[in-house]
């Protein structure tokens, strides 16, 4: 099909993805170095999303060993029960704990540093 001189195609391209900064404007990274009111606020915030990592890590700690001593006090017969739950029982979900902490506070870290570094 020939097509008709008078038309042209037409390129559409959309904003640029990255939104750039007026250069007048102050970067996370300076105001965290010039200890600003605004670069306190950032690291109060990763502050405290490393403190509520640690205290739900804590709480199901807690949740997790806590009832054990009232469970072996209610089963005084059952010796070998506590060895097991002790022993090995326990050590799988202590590791899977961990395991999540440790991801879960350099999710905060790396989150943290993509926001300062302003990508």
């Amino acid at each position: 099909m020939p097509q008709d001189p008078a038309v042209r195609r037409v390129v559409v391209t959309g904003p640029p993805r990255r939104a750039r900064r007026a250069p007048g404007g102050a970067r996370p990274r300076t105001e965290i170095d010039e200890q600003t009111t605004l670069g306190h606020t950032y690291v109060r915030s990763l502050i405290r999303s490393q403190l509520r990592t640690g205290l739900t890590a804590l709480a199901v700690l807690a949740l997790l060993v806590g009832p054990l001593p009232l469970l072996f006090t209610a089963l005084p017969a059952a010796r070998r029960l506590e060895w097991a739950v002790l022993g090995f029982a326990l050590y799988a979900p202590l590791v899977l704990l961990a395991r999540w902490y440790v991801r879960r506070a350099e999710r905060n870290e790396r989150d943290f540093v993509r926001l300062v570094e302003d990508r």
